[in-house]
């Protein structure tokens, strides 16, 4: 016996493992599985590579925003600017074009930051998750400023690539005007809606988009398979965009908006694009996308959620997650 032990204890003694030429014990088997991650993670990391950890997250945010917004400034830009002379001899798109341009990059932009950040892309859906789930709060100052930031380069990109045009449709270089070439990147609504119908489609549209995240996201429903939420959430946007976009422009998004308005002042059409009919900037394209939010999750959460990670079921039990024991945390909550 205690010959044994002595084996046992050489064993763990030994600084490397060596299957081949030696019997494998108990012992080593757990020194393995204890020493050998270590191991692997004693060598130092490179400054870059954790400064990289550090940002990944609100990068994939500013990413996945940016794109939405080249997509989307980008269509309204082309479809809407060819319709002049002075720049196309016939129309390179209509609204059926507009609203396939924002579904795309809505999708696009959540599959690229879809595995890094979660692919919010939108302060709306931070800010539902943060309050009603279990979003760090902590995280949602840097996801809402690299949206924000996404959404003016976005917008800067798409501005430079088309200034030619707007040249051309304006009259000229310096010449600018509001809403006119300055509704093809923030949203105005048309002219005939008053502050309470604006209000009411965009806090709609938001809702819905939320109430379809909460769905698709929800492993308790009827989930499609693994990487396919951004094929869900284009047909969303085609859906909003071609049954209530024509009125307001169904921003949907603050960052989509305020980004773009924000580049809008930068290089031309000034203060105006944010004194619009009382700040309409302020309660109609940010004010009621977050309310949408906050309502949507609300109703989806009230209704049908079952995972502890929303604040509607902190006091439950996870159901699904006991009768499913071989699932992960992450696996079975959004």
């Amino acid at each position: 016996m205690a010959s044994a032990n002595r084996r046992d204890d050489a064993t763990l003694q030994r600084p490397t493992f060596d299957r081949a030429h030696s019997k494998v014990s108990m012992s080593t088997v757990i020194e393995e599985r204890l020493v050998a991650p270590e191991m692997e993670y004693s060598v130092p990391k490179s400054r870059w590579l954790t400064i990289r950890e550090l940002v990944s997250e609100p990068a994939g945010e500013f990413l996945g925003t940016m794109i939405l917004v080249i997509f989307g400034a980008g269509v309204n830009c082309q479809a809407s600017l060819s319709t002049s002379t002075l720049v196309s001899a016939t129309p390179k798109g209509d609204f059926v074009s507009v609203c396939l341009g924002w579904a795309a990059g809505v999708a696009l932009g959540a599959w690229v930051s879809g595995g890094i950040s979660g692919g919010h892309i939108n302060p709306a859906v931070t800010l539902a998750f943060a309050t009603l789930r279990d979003f760090p709060w902590r995280k949602v100052p840097a996801y809402v400023l690299a949206q924000l930031l996404g959404g003016l380069c976005g917008a800067g990109v798409v501005y430079a690539n088309y200034i030619h045009a707007i040249d051309a449709v304006e009259g000229g270089r310096h010449i600018r005007t509001v809403p006119g070439t300055a509704g093809l990147f923030g949203t105005y609504p048309a002219e005939y809606m008053t502050s309470v119908s604006c209000f009411f489609e965009e806090y709609l549209g938001t809702t819905i988009l939320l109430l379809v995240i909460c769905a698709v996201t929800d492993k308790r429903n009827a989930p499609p398979p693994a990487g396919l939420v951004p094929l869900v959430l284009f047909v969303t946007i085609l859906g909003i965009g071609a049954s209530l976009g024509m009125q307001t422009g169904f921003a949907l998004n603050p960052a989509r908006d305020l980004g773009p308005r924000i580049l809008t002042a930068m290089v031309g059409y000034g203060k105006e694009v944010f004194d619009f009919r009382g700040q309409y900037w302020l309660w109609c394209p940010i004010l009621a996308p977050i309310l949408g939010g906050l309502s949507g999750t609300f109703i989806y959460d009230l209704l049908f959620y079952k995972g502890t990670d929303s604040f509607l079921g902190k006091n439950g039990k996870d159901v699904f997650a006991e009768k499913n024991p071989s699932l992960s945390v992450a696996e079975s909550s959004v």
